[in-house]
């Protein structure tokens, strides 16, 4: 027991010095290799086993979409595509954000990827209709994270490989919270700025002038949205997996961007594969390396530690509930969003089946907590980066983003904990 809390001390003090999370998890599973008396051989040869997997040809392929759709345009045809509906409303330009940053999310898998791309496409607008500069910041970076929530979500792909949970399960579980966040921040939107005089809405159009706006931004946004649909469909019509869909998306995308909305360039191309391949690499090193670690707390029965430590203090089911989401909450503010879900799967799962918590509802509960964790203060990843990103101080946009967290997310996360049917009503509908 003493080796594994020195081997968490040894990841919190590395990422608190600021290397890099990978190194972090491969010193503190150095430690333990040598401290326990493990065979390194039995660990390289899991680690490689763990990384040969058919459903990791997902990551690659997600991250390629997520660069393509920012490179192709396909990006601001959805956003121009929403803000159709609501673009002159008061608060319209916020929820064309939200709802944008929640279809780009889904299928990037990346909140920091819908951060660049949203970012830049909507900022300018923000600008030019007089929103603040730390509520714009604000309100994306908060948004940014809904792809952990909307399928098809590459963190729930993950989730599903290293909890051995059903992936369209998984899926469908984070619908419901997903809708709901989307509401909440669009609804929290709304009363930030409903008494603010400085904010221009569309210019009056006659009923002619709309339809014409509708029309060309709806044939313009075509192309676009059948990305979505294919993906979508045709994974829960059983025609591909989610591998195959996304592989799918990047074939689509390339032409689309090179001959439909003619933004895509062979430059813009190279470069993709190039940034696909970087960040991929990091990816799996650090898969690899946190996936070793995992399996040495699991032999090491760090599960069944912890479930005997939360007995003697409390065998209320609520109660459990309420520590998971703290600690979760934690480690999402000194994690990025991958590694925590790869590290909190294996050891939370059985955990919480001791308590009677079904391993697809805490699919909802684990995506929400990391969510949130990427936006809170101190370490706050996602805030940071979408202060350099939109270029605004923190200091600005920490009181909104705090606004967004208490009465967006954190109602979301109350919700999905503690009313379970939020995340199991649809996959029970669906998949029985």
């Amino acid at each position: 027991m003493t080796s594994v809390l020195i081997a968490v001390g040894i990841i919190i003090f590395g990422l608190l010095l600021g290397v890099y999370i990978q190194y972090a998890f491969l010193g503190a599973t150095l430690y333990l290799l040598v401290s326990l008396g493990y065979k390194s051989s039995f660990l390289l040869t899991y680690g490689y086993g763990i990384l040969n997997s058919l459903v990791l040809i997902c990551v690659p392929l997600f991250i390629a979409v997520g660069l393509l759709m920012n490179k192709s345009g396909i990006g601001k045809c959805l956003v121009e595509f929403v803000d159709i509906f609501v673009g002159k409303v008061k608060c319209g330009l916020a929820v064309v954000a939200v709802v944008a940053s929640g279809a780009f999310g889904s299928i990037a898998g990346s909140s920091l990827a819908t951060l660049s791309c949203i970012g830049s496409i909507m900022k300018p607008r923000f600008d030019e209709a007089g929103y603040d500069k730390g509520f714009t910041a604000a309100l994306i970076t908060c948004a940014a994270p809904l792809g952990l929530l909307i399928p098809p979500s590459a963190h729930m792909i993950l989730y599903s490989w290293s909890g051995r949970q059903s992936l369209l399960a998984c899926f469908l579980a984070t619908v419901g919270p997903g809708i709901m966040l989307m509401f909440l921040l669009s609804l929290t939107s709304y009363f930030i700025l409903r008494n603010n005089p400085n904010i221009k809405t569309r210019d009056p159009m006659s009923w002619e002038e709309f339809i014409k706006m509708s029309q060309k931004r709806t044939v313009s946004a075509v192309p676009a949205l059948l990305m979505p649909i294919m993906v979508l469909g045709g994974i829960y019509g059983g025609y591909f997996t989610p591998t195959e869909a996304a592989a799918v998306a990047v074939i689509y995308s390339i032409p689309v961007g090179f001959f439909v909305y003619k933004k895509l360039t062979i430059k813009d191309l190279v470069e993709t594969l190039i940034e696909t391949a970087s960040q991929t690499g990091v990816i799996m090193v650090m898969i690899f390396c946190i996936m070793m670690l995992s399996r040495i707390y699991i032999m090491e029965d760090l599960p069944g530690m912890i479930t005997d430590i939360i007995k003697n203090f409390s065998t209320n089911k609520n109660v459990i509930l309420l520590g998971t989401n703290i600690i979760l909450l934690v480690i999402g503010m000194i994690m990025d969003d991958t590694s925590a879900i790869l590290l909190c799967s294996p050891i939370f799962i059985p955990i919480l089946q001791e308590f009677g918590v079904d391993p697809i509802h805490f699919a909802a509960i684990i995506g929400v907590n990391i969510g949130i964790g990427l936006l809170s203060p101190p370490t706050a990843p996602c805030l940071y980066f979408g202060s350099g990103v939109l270029k605004t101080d923190v200091i600005d946009m920490l009181p909104t983003t705090l606004k967004f967290i208490l009465f967006a997310w954190m109602p979301t996360l109350i919700a999905v904990t503690y009313y379970p049917p939020l995340a199991l009503w649809l996959p029970n509908f669906i998949l029985g």
